[in-house]
């Protein structure tokens, strides 16, 4: 008994002083990148201090309704303005981009709506980002009219394809997010979860294009690059650890 105590004393000393892999030991603090990311080709689009990098769309500077707080870049709802926020509006990157691995994290209000936005053209005749942009849907489900809507849920390809299962968190917790991009072929991750697949080249793509909402803006997914856009709908919404890698 004597030597199997002292085995296993000696074994988790062992243990506690053994170096832990780089993948074990670092983490990145939020909004930050680790040094095997930034090796890996990974960019911050969100520094948790400013919003540099975003501009709202269509116009040259952010809206004042979008704020930087406790590390969050969030969307002040105090004067609501249509169905969006005075000063607010969806805003998108500077740099556009065609083949990516997209990762961010948000949470939304009680009853609230918002969306990740990608492959965004810019151009006056363009009134929303949404023209030739896809969404991601970002929605209390359970509060939100649009919860009741099939294709209108967290993590759905809005209006265009439903999850493959729901894995959202509660209203108030933080949701991961993954969107990948490469080749037409399109992957959306929802805490871990592939919940979309889809392949922009294909003629099933056509038809559920031709079936949804937009199917009355001709430019909708018409561009294989495109800006990455966060969207005001309205609601207060937080994100964080914005990131993405061209592929």
């Amino acid at each position: 008994m004597k030597f199997t105590l002292l085995t296993a004393a000696v074994f988790t000393m062992l243990a506690c002083n053994t170096p832990k892999s780089s993948s074990q030991s670092e983490s990145a603090a939020p909004n930050t990148l680790t040094a095997a990311e930034q090796k890996d080709g990974w960019k911050l689009l969100f520094d948790g201090k400013t919003t540099a990098g975003w501009h709202s769309f269509n116009k040259p500077a952010v809206g004042e309704a979008w704020k930087v707080v406790d590390g969050t870049l969030y969307l002040d709802t105090a004067k609501k303005e249509g169905f969006q926020i005075r000063s607010g509006g969806d805003i998108v990157t500077e740099e556009e981009f065609e083949n990516f691995d997209l990762r961010l994290e948000w949470k939304i209000s009680k009853n609230g709506n918002s969306g990740a936005m990608f492959f965004i053209k810019e151009d006056p005749k363009y009134k929303y980002a949404w023209y030739t942009g896809p969404e991601m849907q970002i929605l209390d489900n359970d509060g939100h009219a649009d919860g009741k809507i099939t294709k209108h849920r967290s993590g759905d390809l809005y209006d265009l394809i439903k999850s493959s299962k729901e894995t959202v968190k509660p209203v108030g917790e933080w949701n991961q997010v993954q969107i990948v991009s490469n080749q037409g072929k399109l992957n959306l991750y929802l805490n871990g979860e592939n919940v979309v697949s889809a392949d922009l080249r294909t003629e099933e793509w056509k038809q559920l294009v031709a079936g949804s909402k937009f199917k009355t803006q001709p430019d909708f997914t018409a561009f294989k690059s495109g800006k990455i856009g966060l969207q005001d709908h309205g609601n207060a919404v937080w994100f964080r650890n914005v990131k993405i890698r061209r592929l």
